[in-house]
């Protein structure tokens, strides 16, 4: 089976999961905002686990237990709308990437770096020549 194939089918997933999310009626999954980051399906295609990011941290642990309960629903309308031997197990992982991008993009900020002396001298003297 081509990889280009599954990121196709990742992909797909994804955009359906994200328009699914609107539709789960668990309160749980409703006082927060998800979204799904990425989707990696297994090759035999039986499992995809799917990575989602929370607006609301403190409430992350509940909404995941939602999405968790709300599954059999999500994937019973997943196969309603893509058209697949078999339509995968979710298996949702939070994902904390966005969080430790942020938590390093304020690390780099605070930082008091001076400029390098010898990359200004070279740049003068390659004005002059």
């Amino acid at each position: 089976m081509p990889s280009n194939r599954i990121g196709r089918i990742n992909e797909e997933i994804q955009r359906e999961l994200s328009e699914l999310l609107r539709t789960v009626k668990d309160p749980r999954v409703q006082k927060t905002m998800v979204s799904v980051t990425r989707v990696d399906t297994t090759s035999d295609l039986r499992y995809a686990k799917v990575y989602v990011s929370f607006y609301d941290k403190e409430q992350s642990k509940e909404s995941l237990k939602g999405l968790k309960a709300a599954g059999g629903y999500l994937r019973h309308e997943l196969a309603n709308r893509l058209s697949l031997r078999h339509t995968p197990e979710l298996v949702w992982t939070e994902d904390h990437s966005i969080t430790y991008g942020a938590r390093i993009l304020d690390i780099l900020s605070t930082l008091d770096i001076p400029k390098d002396e010898g990359s200004e001298e070279t740049a003068e003297g390659g004005e002059s020549e």
